[in-house]
């Protein structure tokens, strides 16, 4: 259990990483330092160069979610972390009163979504014994 817990925090910090790196509210993020520079002199080698690794970091998030969730997986999880979210904001963990909280809110809801798909094959082998395999063309 240990090292589940262990794996899926790291999950979870590598998809806040991917997800807080491309877009945030404190002004720091991919959006921001390429919007920020467009205006004045365009793309950068460098910024078009962290643009394609952000870019192959949420194909890997996304595509490994959606296969391991499915569709109807996709919502349940989205369902669950919402009200989750809801349950602790109704508790009084914190006030979803600003639209600062709420960018904040939505963008770690979405890499815990993404932490949960790619540890979701991990708790099914847990859960079941039965081990997810990929299609191999021959």
């Amino acid at each position: 259990m240990k090292d589940f817990l262990l794996g899926f925090l790291l999950r979870f910090l590598g998809s806040a990483l991917i997800v807080l790196a491309s877009y945030n509210p404190s002004g720091y993020s991919y959006f921001h330092w390429v919007t920020d520079s467009f205006r004045d002199e365009g793309m950068a080698a460098r910024q078009a160069f962290v643009g394609v690794v952000l870019l192959i970091g949420w194909t890997i998030l996304v595509r490994a979610t959606f296969r391991s969730l499915g569709p109807f997986g996709l919502v349940l999880a989205a369902a669950f972390i919402g009200t989750l979210v809801w349950l602790m904001s109704s508790f009084g963990l914190f006030e979803a009163d600003t639209p600062v909280t709420i960018a904040w809110t939505a963008l770690l809801s979405l890499a815990a979504l993404l932490a949960v798909g790619m540890s979701w094959s991990h708790v099914r082998r847990r859960l079941t014994g039965q081990v997810d395999v990929d299609e191999i063309e021959g």
